[in-house]
C-alpha cells in the first residue's frame, strides 16, 4: 500500500513540476515509478565534485521518481573496484570511461548498453549536439555505448612572432609546407621545435600523428583489431617521415635527455618556434618559462599537417578525455540523466568552472581561456578522433611504442625495426 501511494504521489509531483516549466525534464520513454540510477565518477575535488552533485540534485528535483546514487572514487581505486564489479557482472548504470580498448572489451563482454537509438531519436538531436569525432571515441563497430563529456587534443603550438621573423606567413597545412617552414626557421637562426624526448612520450606523439596521417582510421583499426599489422606500409612510412624531419636537426640542444618540462620551458622562453603538445601545453609553457608568462599573445595553434597521399585528413586529431559508459542494465532514466548531463547548459557549467573542454555545441560559451577555445574549435571540426595510443591499446603496448620510437630519434633503429617491435607487442597483448 505504501509503495502504491508513493508512486501516485511521485507522479503528481512530477506532473506539477513539468507543468510549471522549471528544471530538467525527463523524456517520454522514462517511467513514473521509483527508479534508482547508480553513477560512478572520479571527480573527487571541487568544482567538479560540487558541479556533478548539483546536476544530480536538480535532475532529481525535476524527476521525483528518480534516485541517483553517486559513488565518487579516486582514479586508481575506481579502476580497481570497477574491474571487480565487472567480473561479477554487476555493472553501474553510468560510470567514468575513457573509451578505447578497455571500453571495447566491455562491449564485447556484453557489459554495456547500446544507446544508438537514443542518440538517433528526434532526428538525431542528441547525436548532432556532439563534436562527431569525440562521440566516435565511445562507439564500437558502428554502435554507441557511451558519450564524452570533455576532450582535449594534441596539436602544434607555435610562436607567431618567430614565424613572422622567419618569413612564414601562415601555419603549414601539408607535410611539404611543414618541412619548408622548418628549414626557413633554421635559416633564420631559430630552433624550429622543442621536444622532451627524455620522457619519450612527447616525441612519440610525432610518430603517432604521422601514422594517423598516413594510415587513417581504417589503417589503425585494422592493426589494432588484428586484420592488419603495425608493420603495414603506412606505419613504416610514418617512421620514414619522422626520419626526414630528424635529419633536418630541428630540435633544441640536448633534446634526447630533455624532460617534458624542459620542452615547455624552451618554447615558453621563446627559444623554439613550435612544440607538439596537448591542451595542457598553453599553461605548461607559461608556468615553465623564466618570466612565468610564457610567450603571451604570440601563442597560436595549428593541426598536425596532412601528408600528401596519406589516408588521414588534416582535421583528424589525436587526444583523449572523459566520458560516461552506460551499464548493460541501465534503465531509460539513466540514459535520460546522461542526456541531461551533456546538455549545452551543463556543458557550459563544466567549461566555466575549468573542469573540462566541452564536447557539445554551445558549451564552449563557458570557456574564458582563448587558448582552450582554440582547442575546442579544432577538435570540434574533426570527424575522426584518434584516442591516445596508450589509452586505446593495452598499457603494456604504450611503453613499448615509446621505447621503440625513441630509437628513431637516437638513430639506433630503422622505421621497419620500430614497426616490428610494436607488432611483436601487439601479437603478445592483442592476440590473446
Amino acid at each position: 500500500m505504501q509503495r502504491k501511494l508513493f508512486r501516485v504521489l511521485a507522479l503528481i509531483v512530477m506532473v506539477a513540476t513539468v507543468l510549471a516549466g522549471c528544471g530538467p525534464k525527463a523524456t517520454e520513454e522514462v517511467s513514473s515509478g521509483p527508479v534508482t540510477v547508480t553513477w560512478w565518477h572520479i571527480s573527487t575535488q571541487d568544482p567538479g565534485l560540487s558541479d556533478w552533485k548539483k546536476m544530480a540534485d536538480d535532475y532529481m528535483a525535476a524527476n521525483p521518481n528518480v534516485i541517483i546514487e553517486i559513488t565518487v572514487l579516486e582514479n586508481e581505486s575506481f579502476k580497481t573496484k570497477l574491474t571487480t564489479v565487472m567480473q561479477s557482472g554487476d555493472v553501474p548504470d553510468i560510470f567514468q570511461s575513457w573509451g578505447g580498448g578497455t571500453f571495447n572489451q566491455q562491449v564485447d563482454a556484453g557489459l554495456l548498453k547500446d544507446i544508438t537509438a537514443d542518440l538517433d531519436a528526434d532526428g538525431g538531436a542528441w547525436r548532432n549536439s556532439f563534436a562527431p569525432g569525440a562521440l566516435g571515441v565511445y562507439s564500437y563497430e558502428g554502435k554507441n555505448y557511451g558519450v564524452p563529456w570533455d576532450m582535449g587534443m594534441v596539436g602544434f603550438w607555435y610562436n607567431k612572432d618567430l614565424f613572422a621573423q622567419a618569413g612564414i606567413a601562415a601555419p603549414p597545412t601539408t607535410w611539404t609546407e611543414f618541412i619548408d617552414a622548418v628549414q626557413k626557421l633554421k635559416d633564420a637562426g631559430i630552433t624550429p621545435i622543442s621536444v622532451g624526448e627524455g620522457d619519450k612520450w612527447p616525441g612519440m606523439h610525432v610518430w603517432s600523428y604521422l601514422a594517423t596521417r598516413m594510415c587513417g582510421e581504417e589503417g589503425f583499426l585494422a592493426a589494432a583489431n588484428r586484420t592488419g599489422s603495425f608493420t603495414d606500409p603506412c606505419f613504416v612510412e610514418a617512421g620514414k617521415k619522422l626520419q626526414e624531419l630528424i635529419a633536418l636537426e630541428p630540435f633544441q640542444d640536448g633534446f634526447l635527455g630533455a624532460t617534458h618540462d624542459d620542452m615547455q620551458a624552451a618554447f615558453g622562453n621563446g627559444k623554439a618556434a613550435m612544440e607538439l603538445g596537448g591542451h595542457w601545453s598553453a599553461g605548461a609553457q607559461k608556468s615553465n618559462s623564466a618570466s612565468g608568462e610564457g610567450i603571451g599573445e604570440a601563442l597560436g595553434l595549428f593541426n598536425f599537417p596532412a601528408i600528401e597521399g596519406g589516408a588521414g585528413k588534416v582535421s583528424d586529431v589525436i587526444g583523449g578525455g572523459n566520458g560516461f559508459a552506460i551499464g548493460k542494465n541501465a534503465e531509460p532514466e539513466a540514459v535520460d540523466f546522461v542526456k541531461y548531463l551533456t546538455s549545452a547548459a551543463n556543458q557550459t557549467v563544466i567549461a566555466a568552472s575549468n573542469t573540462g573542454i566541452p564536447v557539445v555545441k554551445g558549451g564552449e560559451a563557458g570557456l574564458a581561456d582563448p587558448n582552450m577555445k582554440l582547442v575546442q574549435q579544432t577538435f570540434a571540426a574533426a570527424d575522426y578522433f584518434q584516442l591516445y595510443y596508450d589509452q586505446y591499446l593495452p598499457p603494456a603496448m604504450g611503453s613499448v611504442i615509446n621505447d621503440a620510437v625513441q630509437g628513431l630519434y637516437a638513430g639506433t633503429s630503422t622505421p621497419e625495426q620500430v614497426c616490428q617491435i610494436i607488432e611483436d607487442a601487439a601479437k603478445a597483448e592483442l592476440d590473446k
